[in-house]
């Protein structure tokens, strides 16, 4: 098995850019979590979905893709954290969206990983100054990912969000440099 090359690491999780290599295994992830995610996220489950969302991950200049690796489990894809709408100039910041595979579920490995990504996105090559985390206000789970992670809650914005055929409300966190620097 080739050395993986990670961006960031923990004890237990590896965060590393997501390729088109990765599809056949991200989807059948998926496709066993549909009923974690449900109404929450719709990952792509399909080989042609994944090609469209890897490709946009990969080559668009405002997008970051990390997949999260279970480094016990040999690298298996545990879940994975986008940086989307990256801004730089004087914002500097991005808005997160992130999921854990069902079977990595409920063991701490998204804390993990949204903490070192966290760390990684605030210092070079990325050096973004606020991350934000924009969540329905039923999703419980990951407004405590939100909290564990060091995230405010900032605000609420009505239909905010066009989500599973609907706009839908949502909660704003953000986490800012100065916060995690102390």
């Amino acid at each position: 098995m080739p050395e993986v090359s990670y961006l960031a690491v923990t004890d237990r999780i590896g965060l590393r850019p997501f390729t088109l290599a990765d599809e056949a295994e991200f989807t059948a992830r998926a496709r066993e979590s549909r009923e974690l995610h449900r109404p929450w996220l719709f990952p792509p489950d399909s080989p042609s979905a994944y090609l469209q969302y890897a490709t946009r991950l990969i080559e668009s200049p405002d997008k970051e893709g990390y997949l999260i690796c279970d480094r016990a489990d040999g690298g298996a894809l545990a879940g994975y954290v986008n940086i989307n709408n990256i801004v730089h100039g004087a914002f500097r910041c991005g808005a997160l969206g992130y999921g854990a595979f069902a079977h990595a579920a409920g063991r701490g490995l998204m804390t993990e990983a949204l903490n070192a990504l966290v760390r990684y996105a605030f210092a070079p090559p990325l050096n973004l100054h606020r991350l934000e985390i924009n969540v329905q206000p039923g999703n419980a789970r990951s407004i405590a990912l939100a909290r564990r992670a060091g995230f405010a809650k900032e605000g609420y914005s009505p239909r905010m969000l066009f989500v599973d055929g609907a706009w839908r409300d949502h909660e704003r966190w953000a986490i800012t440099a100065e916060t995690v620097r102390g």
